[in-house]
């Protein structure tokens, strides 16, 4: 057995395989963002997968945070209890569960977050879905700040182990690393350093809140995808502030939902050689952190995962869209079928979710109507 498959000890705990669900919008909480039993199945078929590390979809910090529809919520403390049922039901079946937390910032439409004008960095015109967000102010920042930390805190309530900040995809804390999207020229850009500020200042007041012994991580674009947006020299250079400040680990990711082809989930992966597309990226990192680096970009094969582990180009390995199609992937291979996951890459999983009734692998729903019929 490879490093994949064998235990890898993480924050102080010991992950079954070297594996990590990346979190990935399951479309599956009420209106308000309450926990719904189908959202806590979902990831429970994960971690019988045998998953090391199972992250849900982003909670979302405030009610003007959310990106997308039927998206899990920690923006009140009525929030905690279905998440704790949400990490006790993970946990009996033995996987390691984190909390992803974010806030959509530009990346939303006025309909999901009460019919208000969404907020960002700058006004940036036809940013993301279109409206042109509002520039922060200064009171809007420390706002959103502290909501990032009174997040923290019930996150540590709920008994997850350990909490992710998602700085990737065109949400906030990306929005402000990059220069596509952060134009001001006071205090929170204008510079690489200046343009990091926000996602330290949330980093500081997460640790604040959670405690200092509660492992704090991130998700980080390594590349915008586009011209003129975010470097992995500039992004690593954040991972290593945040690492001085106590960072445990960085999950190394890139694109935005408008760059085509450099989206994060790339359609069309059809042979291993186009898998791990952030490798490079990763590696940069591995070679220049000491924290555990977690690669992530639509791997399907166990003899390209493996190869990352054993090339040194990461510590895990993150799957998104291959556990959409095959919850029980990790523990098919861990038994000794490794063929490819049966994952095409045609991206019509998450449009699936937009219907209400949560993601779900389009290919594998027409096989099973075809055997119907």
């Amino acid at each position: 057995m490879g490093k994949l498959l064998g235990t890898y000890p993480l924050f102080g705990l010991t992950l079954r395989t070297a594996t990590v669900r990346s979190a990935t919008w399951e479309g599956l909480a009420d209106q308000e963002g309450f926990v719904r039993t189908e959202l806590i199945n979902m990831l429970v078929e994960l971690a019988r997968g045998r998953v090391g590390m199972v992250i849900p979809g982003y909670l979302y910090v405030s009610r003007d945070g959310r990106g997308l529809p039927w998206q899990t919520g920690v923006w009140s403390d009525a929030h905690i209890e279905g998440l704790r049922r949400m990490v006790e039901a993970v946990h009996k079946q033995g996987s390691v569960i984190a909390a992803q937390i974010a806030h959509a910032g530009g990346r939303t439409r006025p309909n999901l977050i009460g019919d208000k004008r969404p907020v960002a960095p700058s006004p940036v015109e036809g940013f993301s879905f279109g409206d042109t967000p509002m520039e922060m102010t200064i009171s809007d920042i420390h706002n959103i700040i502290d909501a990032f930390g009174d997040a923290a805190r019930r996150v540590k309530d709920a008994g997850f182990d350990a909490l992710q900040l998602h700085a990737g995809h065109g949400y906030i804390l990306s929005q402000f690393l990059s220069p596509l999207f952060n134009m001001r020229d006071d205090g929170y850009g204008g510079t690489a350093e200046k343009r990091r500020r926000f996602v330290i200042e949330v980093y500081e007041r997460v640790q604040r809140a959670a405690g200092g012994s509660f492992p704090v991580f991130i998700k980080i674009n390594s590349t915008d995808g586009m011209a003129g947006g975010i470097t992995v020299e500039e992004a690593l250079e954040t991972v290593k502030d945040l690492s001085s400040r106590g960072l445990a680990a960085v999950e190394v990711s890139g694109g935005l939902a408008g760059s085509d082809d450099n989206r994060p989930g790339r359609k069309g992966i059809s042979v291993p050689s186009e898998e791990a597309y952030f490798q490079e990226a990763a590696y940069e990192f591995k070679k220049n952190l000491n924290i555990p680096v977690i690669l992530v970009g639509g791997i399907k094969s166990y003899e390209i995962a493996e190869d990352m582990l054993a090339g040194g180009k990461a510590d895990l390995v993150s799957f998104s869209r291959a556990l959409i199609c095959e919850p029980h992937l990790i523990k098919r291979w861990q038994e000794g079928d490794t063929r490819r996951a049966r994952c095409i890459s045609c991206n019509l999983c998450l449009k699936e979710g937009l219907t209400g009734n949560g993601i779900a692998c389009v290919a594998n729903k027409k096989s099973k109507d075809g055997d119907a019929a």
